[in-house]
């Protein structure tokens, strides 16, 4: 059970920071990068769940908001193992774990088989729910390119980086589901077009 009794020590005031398990380094080391960026996309995804309990009640909203409570879930546990110092064995603490990434393959089998096929890429955007979803998606691929940083010098979870890329996908389809579900805007990139001019006063 977490407890905490005080938010600041002034610990950090010097750049430093302390690892689950012992130990300190700084503040932009690539483990604090990590777990940082992962906590900045458990931000967006709030931002998505907050948006979508905004909508009207229907059984679409509430199967998104399952989903997103969800991923939140995990990635606390992706950001626990990531802030774990490398050489303390984090068998206590939660991990991502084969399962987890086959459950976000599972949403996206059964979400992506009610979406029209595509015929061009997405423009980020649409609605307020679908754009922030677009917006957690390319966080999500920071956070695995930092997780790599990361595991190019030191140890992470087996199962870490094939979440983050997994996820990614996710919020993908997560995106295009939710534009035909919650009644958004799908925009959708049409190669070379000109630009417009009728954006000029009459």
């Amino acid at each position: 059970m977490v407890q905490i009794n005080k938010v600041y020590t002034r610990g950090g005031d010097k750049g430093q920071t302390s690892l689950a398990g012992g130990g300190r380094i700084a503040k932009n080391h690539p483990r604090v990068e990590a777990y940082g960026t992962v906590d900045e996309l458990n931000s967006v995804i709030g931002l998505c769940r907050s948006h979508n309990l905004l909508k009207r009640e229907s059984k679409e909203r509430d199967q998104l908001e399952k989903i997103l409570q969800g991923i939140q879930q995990k990635l606390f546990d992706l950001g626990s193992e990531l802030a774990t110092s490398p050489d303390k064995e984090n068998k206590k603490g939660p991990s991502i774990t084969e399962k987890n990434v086959q459950w976000l393959e599972e949403v996206m089998d059964v979400l992506n088989a009610d979406l029209p096929a595509l015929k061009s890429f997405v423009l980020p955007g649409g609605g307020q729910v679908t754009a922030f979803l677009h917006q957690a998606r390319t966080v999500c691929r920071r956070a695995e390119r930092r997780t790599l940083d990361l595991r190019e010098q030191e140890s992470v979870g087996e199962w870490d980086v094939p979440y983050l890329n997994r996820l990614s996908d996710c919020l993908f389809v997560l995106a295009r589901w939710s534009s035909k579900n919650l009644n958004e805007t799908e925009f959708m990139w049409a190669p070379g077009k000109e630009d417009d001019t009728s954006w000029k006063a009459d």
